[in-house]
């Protein structure tokens, strides 16, 4: 039933339908596991993987047939240059998607409490974000890491770190991150879709924690992270895309004859691609976001 809500035909067609297909996928899981699962001693302490599950759940059809309509296009059309125009659809479909999740995830991080009819949410991000403002707190304050957990706040710097080790040590950690995507979605193939909203949630509560509680700061969170997070991301669902072309190919037995050569080439170019937007990625965040923040 979830497949009928938005199909990938319509997707491309209208792209930006997406952001309010994640916005309100991730709302649903976000609030059906705080409300089902927020009450139980043992299950709250997961909720952060938890909000993650439901919304790959809930988006695992779409990205599925996404990809297998990606695929057939590998096989109809020759011209590399116009193959790459039609994933380019799929790309920008699935980016508004995400940028939905992000939203989301956001908006709800600031918002403590609300009650709807008989029902009452009690949001609490430290609850609810838990494994994504540790992965932040690792990230970003690796020395004061408790301190950071306990104040839930973005902390100074931990030591003097060059600008160019920057850029290598982030461009090494996002190609680490793209390989994974990658091999994941060539095991699983749509299923490279839960790292990307893993990583939807932990920009989400990058951006919170930026906000420091207060939704008038929303915006200039999203825009802090979303200045480099776009690209950064984008490469992601290309590197996706590639891997789950390749795996549906062979389930669908297409690596054949000349079929393959095209398939793998093609998957190929994508994998390259997403390498370049990678170092294009990193380079913003190092030397872009600081002159703004």
């Amino acid at each position: 039933m979830i497949e009928l809500f938005m199909k990938p035909k319509k997707a491309e067609r209208r792209p930006w339908e997406m952001f309010f297909v994640g916005l309100i996928w991730a709302s649903i899981s976000l609030l059906f596991v705080t409300f089902v699962f927020g009450k139980d001693s043992i299950l709250k302490e997961g909720s952060g993987l938890l909000v993650v599950i439901f919304t790959v759940m809930s988006c695992l059809p779409f990205m599925y047939y996404i990809i297998k309509l990606e695929e057939g296009k590998d096989i109809e059309i020759n011209d590399s240059g116009k193959l790459i125009k039609e994933h380019s659809k799929a790309i920008h479909a699935m980016m508004w998607m995400f940028l939905g999740f992000v939203i989301a995830f956001s908006f709800w991080y600031l918002v403590p409490s609300f009650q709807v009819g008989p029902f009452a949410f009690d949001i609490d991000h430290g609850q609810t974000f838990n494994f994504q403002i540790k992965t932040f707190c690792a990230i970003n304050s690796p020395s004061n890491y408790d301190y950071c957990i306990e104040q839930h706040g973005i902390p100074a710097g931990t030591g003097a770190v060059t600008k160019s080790s920057s850029t290598l040590r982030i461009f090494a950690n996002n190609i680490y991150v793209l390989i994974f995507t990658i091999l994941f979605s060539l095991v699983f193939g749509a299923g490279a879709i839960f790292i990307l909203v893993w990583n939807a949630s932990v920009i989400a509560a990058a951006i919170g924690i930026f906000a420091k509680g207060s939704l008038a700061s929303l915006p200039m969170g999203v825009l802090r992270y979303m200045i480099h997070g776009i690209p950064e991301i984008s490469a992601y669902f290309v590197g996706a895309l590639a891997g789950g072309i390749v795996s549906v190919a062979v389930i669908r037995k297409d690596l054949r004859g000349e079929g393959t050569w095209k398939i793998l080439q093609d998957s190929l170019l994508m994998v390259i691609i997403a390498i370049g937007i990678l170092v294009v990625a990193a380079l913003m965040e190092v030397y872009l976001t600081p002159l703004l923040f």
